[in-house]
């Protein structure tokens, strides 16, 4: 496998996640993930990418424990043993959002600092700072998702991924169900949020473009399996046959990773 800044031996320290020697199966026996070794540092947006079933969702899931790794270690920094505690010192996005229908707009953004015991003032400062962050206008506070557009409740999401200004970001397929025009702005959207505050990604898509744009590595997954680690020139260069393969099937060349580093 070609290696990479990903997987490079550096200060732990700089080590915001590590999985070690990783597999999952399912009660059935079948193997979802083998042998899985790698680094995301703190900072960066490190890019998941595959075919449906290669193992992107699986890997994403093993970081917050929404699901347990059936062989080797998953190593989050700051991870005290406390399940709940991780889970909520993580960000977590997904396609579908998951909004609380029967909440509003801020209730939704509010949600961890309030089962944090943040004080109310404090929660209202932060749920009017993360508004003005992802772009929301501040009258959709009080409305509810449903009273939305899609890209307004992604924006929802990232904002309550981000309420309790967790270090580390999960974001599975974020802007996979929205209209090219929408994606497109939430994706320079994201690239400012990460320039600013500099979280450490993961970032799950299909997508070879939305790669190139947002990620600053790229870790390619076929069957279960890690393929290569590159950072995005490196990939569209990549010798590796399946790296080549998705350039090819992408049609993109060596100025397609365009979107400036996260």
């Amino acid at each position: 496998m070609e290696s990479t800044a990903a997987n490079a031996t550096t200060n732990d320290d700089d080590i915001a996640i590590e999985f070690r020697d990783v597999s999952y199966s399912l009660p059935s026996g079948q193997r979802l993930l083998s042998d899985l070794n790698l680094q995301v540092h703190r900072g960066q947006t490190l890019v998941l990418l595959g075919r449906s079933g290669s193992g992107k969702t699986t890997t994403l899931k093993l970081v917050n424990r929404l699901l347990m790794p059936s062989g080797g270690e998953v190593r989050v920094k700051g991870d005290t043993g406390d399940v709940i505690r991780l889970r909520r010192s993580i960000g977590y996005v997904i396609q579908e959002v998951g909004l609380f229908p029967h909440y509003t707009v801020e209730r939704n953004i509010a949600l961890v600092p309030e089962i944090e015991d943040w004080p109310k003032e404090r929660i209202q400062t932060r749920v009017q700072e993360l508004q003005r962050i992802v772009g929301l206008e501040p009258h959709l506070g009080s409305r509810y998702p449903r009273e939305l557009s899609g890209g307004q409740r992604q924006r929802v999401g990232v904002a309550r991924a981000l309420a309790a200004d967790p270090p580390i970001l999960l974001m599975d397929e974020p802007f996979g169900a929205l209209d090219p025009l929408t994606r497109d702005e939430l994706q320079r959207e994201f690239l400012a949020l990460q320039q600013r505050l500099r979280k450490t990604v993961v970032f799950v898509t299909h997508d070879l473009r939305e790669a190139l744009r947002l990620g600053s590595s790229i870790a390619l997954m076929e069957a279960g399996k890690l393929v290569t680690v590159l950072p995005p020139q490196d990939f569209l260069r990549s010798s590796d046959p399946w790296a080549a393969a998705y350039v090819k099937a992408f049609g993109v060349g060596p100025d397609s990773a365009d979107r400036g580093a996260s």
